[in-house]
């Protein structure tokens, strides 16, 4: 088992240490939206590749390609790697990553230099599962709800908003200019991060799994890859099927290392928790129905009038009228934090599907005019907003601090396996049921239907899985609150009820101040941690009832064991620590 310090973050309101600014939050979501608009560069000028980088269609595809597997790689590892060395560091390692990897781009117009500074531009995804573990590691619980909301859909608001302007680029200057753009926007969002953000003494106890990175990472690939080029290998191709059975092979083997490491990656076993399963397997499905609309809605936007059914919008107008999608998620945060205060973040994901669905639904007949695209839009940004400012939620509710990073990374990804396994299918489909004039393959107003119809089966599946996720009271240094200040004083005051207290003594009944007091539960796990104060007081919230190991130990003293029992009510129970005697140092 990882051993974990789970010290009160730095900045929360019960700590008595000063707070983090208040411009951390949107420092970090830009930082978030900076990374996303990396996702959706390219698109304006997808069509222009090949001629772009003197190239076949084909070898033109890797452009977005590697940028999508180096980003799905990355998450999970730089979340492991925030919870060991410091998120902030790994933060700023992701952006300077992501710079470095604009400007080769910048200065290129071949293929493998582009692919190289894709691959590194990928890395930086990492910076949101990272963005989310400070916030929760520095903010008050009153405030991070809708600030993780925030961070949660800075992944579509970045696509969203990056869809506009790069046509504008792409429409009125050199290709090359979005990636000095993107560079000068990650140099902003380090700068503003070295300025802004404190580091987290949050921190995670072991090692690095090295093997564990690479096997995964060997997974994840052999798994991606056919299913982003599966239409062009031939989805029942020895290459592609061969892949499949390796990524199957190598992802098994993954696991059974994992199981057995001291300090896995990832840990399976808290992953396998119903409430981070499920999450992560909903997260899947939002996945799907997010890229949907990223996929049908522009496409639909600027065929010819002359089709019959094409709405004849320029590029530009096109990446204004889904923008939309984008500021909507952005505008649902707040939203979306007093409706998890109230309910919680199970019922606003149900609530947001829900959402998703009828737009979907209502998209079906709403196909025929350029303001029902912005209808769309607004509606399905709603929904996708609400989903995604959940999942971070139920993500953190169920895992404990010191592996936020790691967590949400996972999660992460499977947003991203989402969206390639929509992008594969919708392209299958609309590929397959497009008309064929000229030579060139014309989406029809049938494969944007059946798209809409598999966006939709997609949720249907996803709110299935979410009402599967258990009903669970958050523990409460993990709760989240958009409440006022009274009441956040108010919780603050029944953890102090729901807890062990007393003090921590030497052997001469001497108060040991500084001394590290660990919870841990009947199977093992860490419940929570605490420094025992000037005086050698301490206290511990206890989650839920039940048998507990409280462990002291201090600089010149044998470590102690004690066994307790909480009832779960609302009442302390007070046990004092007696360390053993000074131990002899050589």
């Amino acid at each position: 088992m990882t051993r974990t310090t789970n010290e009160q973050p730095i900045g929360r309101a019960d700590t008595g240490t000063p707070g983090p600014s208040g411009a951390l939050v949107p420092v970090l979501a830009f930082a978030g939206i900076v990374v996303a608009v990396m996702q959706t560069l390219l698109v304006p000028v997808i069509k222009d590749l090949p001629q772009l980088l003197s190239t076949e269609p084909s070898n033109a595809t890797w452009v977005l390609t590697s940028t999508l597997l180096s980003g799905a790689v990355a998450t999970p590892i730089m979340g492991r790697l925030g919870d060991l060395y410091g998120k902030r560091r790994m933060l700023i390692a992701s952006l300077s990553v992501m710079v470095v990897g604009a400007l080769i781009s910048a200065f290129t117009s071949t293929l493998l230099p582009m692919i190289v500074g894709r691959t590194l531009q990928g890395f930086a995804m990492g910076a949101i599962p990272l963005g989310i573990g400070l916030m929760r590691d520095m903010l008050p619980r009153e405030k991070l709800g809708s600030a993780m909301a925030l961070m949660s859909s800075s992944i579509g608001v970045g696509g969203g908003l990056a869809l506009p302007a790069a046509a504008l680029v792409a429409q009125h200057s050199n290709w090359h200019a979005l990636f000095y753009g993107a560079a000068g926007l990650g140099v902003l969002s380090i700068a503003l991060t070295l300025l802004v953000v404190p580091e987290s003494k949050v921190r995670a106890e072991g090692t690095f799994d090295g093997l564990g990175a690479l096997g995964l990472s060997v997974g994840l690939v052999l798994f991606l890859l056919p299913i982003t080029k599966g239409s062009d290998w031939g989805w029942t191709s020895a290459t592609t099927l061969g892949m499949f059975a390796g990524s199957a092979a190598v992802l098994l083997l993954w696991g059974v290392y994992e199981l057995r490491s001291k300090a896995p990656l990832v840990d399976l076993r808290t992953t396998a928790r119903p409430a981070v399963l499920f999450t992560n397997l909903a997260s899947i499905m939002v996945g799907v129905s997010f890229y949907v609309v990223s996929l049908v809605l522009p496409q639909l936007l600027q065929l010819p009038k002359e089709t019959g059914y094409g709405l004849g919008q320029s590029m530009v107008v096109a990446g204004l009228l889904v923008a939309p999608l984008g500021l909507t998620m952005m505008f649902t945060a707040p939203v979306y934090a007093r409706l998890s205060a109230k309910y919680g973040p199970k019922t606003t994901l149900i609530l947001g599907m829900l959402i998703i669905a009828i737009g979907y639904g209502a998209g079906l007949g709403l196909m025929s005019a350029a303001w029902q695209s912005l209808v769309i839009a607004v509606v399905l940004g709603a929904g996708i907003g609400l989903a995604y400012s959940s999942l971070p939620a139920l993500i953190i509710g169920a895992v404990p601090a010191s592996e936020t990073g790691a967590a949400n990374g996972l999660n992460t990804l499977m947003r991203s396996i989402g969206t390639s396994v929509s992008s594969a299918v919708i392209g299958m489909v609309l590929a397959n049921t497009a008309n064929n004039v000229g030579g060139v393959a014309i989406p029809t107003m049938h494969g944007f239907r059946v798209s809409f119809l598999i966006a939709t089966a997609a949720v249907a599946v996803g709110l299935l899985l979410a009402l599967f996720l258990p009903k669970q009271r958050p523990a409460p240094h993990t709760q989240l609150r958009a409440s006022s200040e009274e009441d956040a004083n108010l919780e603050r005051a029944e953890e102090a009820l729901r807890s062990f207290r007393g003090r921590v003594l030497d052997a001469g009944g001497t108060p040991v101040a500084r001394a590290k007091v660990t919870l841990i539960d009947r199977r093992g796990r860490q419940a929570g941690a605490t420094l025992s104060a000037d005086d050698g007081t301490y206290a511990l919230a206890v989650p839920a009832q039940g048998a507990y190991v409280l462990a002291a130990r201090a600089d010149g003293h044998a470590p102690l064991a004690s066994s307790a029992t909480h009832t779960g009510d609302d009442s302390p129970v007070d046990l004092d620590l007696s360390l053993p005697g000074e131990t002899v140092t050589a």
